[in-house]
This record gives structure tokens, C-alpha cells and sequence, in this order.
């Protein structure tokens, strides 16, 4: 099985993205099924999801934790 992989509100973060990786700060774990930028989010206390402010853009995203990695500030 996976490891669990467990981030908090402020952790900066990366995740493979179409061109390239994208880098953010985690804002809070999601644990309830919500809308981020008009996308549903299957969020979970089983599953959750983390929104994220991407650092070019400034706009949220969700992500689960298995596709994220801690990255130094």
C-alpha cells in the first residue's frame, strides 16, 4: 500500500503539471466533497484533498496527496 502522505496549510508543495511541474502553499485539507474554480472535489475524512494557491498564477487548486511533494521554501 502507498504511503500516507500528510501536508499542512502552509507547506509549500509541488505537483506534475501539462507543462512542466507547478509549485503552491498548501490553504487548508479538504474533507468534505466542495468546488474549487467551479470543479467538483470529491474530498473525504477517507480521501482528502488539499487546496492549494499556485505560486505563478494565484488561483486554487485541488489535489489529492498522492500526486504532491514537500518542496523547500
Amino acid at each position: 500500500m502507498a504511503e500516507k502522505r500528510d501536508f499542512r496549510e502552509g507547506d509549500h508543495v509541488s505537483w506534475a503539471s501539462h507543462s512542466g511541474r507547478a509549485y503552491g502553499v498548501v490553504k487548508e485539507k479538504l474533507v468534505d466533497r466542495t468546488h474549487v474554480r467551479g470543479h467538483t472535489v470529491n474530498a473525504s475524512e477517507e480521501e482528502p484533498q488539499y487546496r492549494i494557491r499556485n505560486d505563478d498564477s494565484g488561483r486554487d487548486v485541488a489535489h489529492r496527496p498522492e500526486v504532491l511533494r514537500h518542496e523547500p521554501r
